[in-house]
């Protein structure tokens, strides 16, 4: 029987051959399962090295996952803003503070959101009856300070 010494954690004889393996993807709740994985497995401390045509296999499968995920979340940013009626600009005023085209860039998939970003959106879509709170509290915010005067907080009151 073949064996070898793991890389890893050094064990003599830790690395043993597997062959047919099939191994879960996960990234934010996405799965992808990919079948037929051969490579070796530590038995000391379970360190995993496939073989060079199943590394391929898994590391395209995982590159379409995390496609996948950035589609799925581009298509929920643009169903939520619709669905809160803002357009982009609005979006971007009201929600993120990034850039003009933010929001675009989010929608078309050519970039993730930011986490906190995406949290809100999906909270907004639950309860779209906040977005009068979201519009309460960026009217409440104070114009810049002029004269050199330092700008005094406002808190929102409930």
């Amino acid at each position: 029987m073949k064996q070898r010494q793991c890389v890893s954690c050094g064990a003599p004889a830790g690395m043993q051959p597997f062959n047919n393996r099939s191994e879960l993807i996960d990234y934010k709740h996405l799965l992808r399962q990919v079948d037929g994985l051969d490579g070796w497995e530590c038995q000391a401390c379970g360190e995993i090295e496939f073989d060079p045509a199943s590394a391929e296999r898994y590391a395209s499968a995982g590159d379409q996952l995390l496609e996948d995920c950035r589609q799925f979340m581009a298509s929920e940013m643009k169903r939520i803003r619709r669905k809160l009626h803002l357009s982009q600009k609005d979006a971007v005023r009201l929600l993120s503070g990034g850039g003009h085209n933010a929001f675009s860039r989010y929608e078309r998939g050519e970039v993730a959101p930011p986490q906190p970003l995406f949290m809100l959106m999906r909270l907004l879509d639950r309860h779209p009856e906040l977005m009068a709170e979201v519009h309460a509290l960026s009217a409440q915010q104070a114009p810049p300070a002029t004269d050199n005067q330092p700008q005094q907080p406002r808190l929102a009151t409930s």
